[in-house]
């Protein structure tokens, strides 16, 4: 399954979440290392899940870009 995640700077990094599993963020020193710790983060959530009974959320959340003239 693939999880859209969304990657935003902080002032000592960067800072993740996934819109469908609330709940699950993750930060990092770089975009590299919070795309890491996003990737663990969403397999321990759903991990917690799983041991916990709840179902899994399938993959809903999807991005694009508008273009538009300043």
């Amino acid at each position: 399954m693939k999880y859209l995640i969304v990657i935003e700077p902080t002032s000592t990094g960067f800072s993740a979440y996934s819109p469908d599993l609330p709940g699950c963020i993750s930060t990092g020193a770089t975009r590299e290392e919070v795309e890491r710790n996003m990737q663990e983060a969403i397999e321990l959530h759903l991990e917690g899940l799983r041991e916990e009974g709840y179902p899994i959320p399938e993959p809903s959340t999807s991005s694009s870009y508008v273009e538009i003239t300043a």
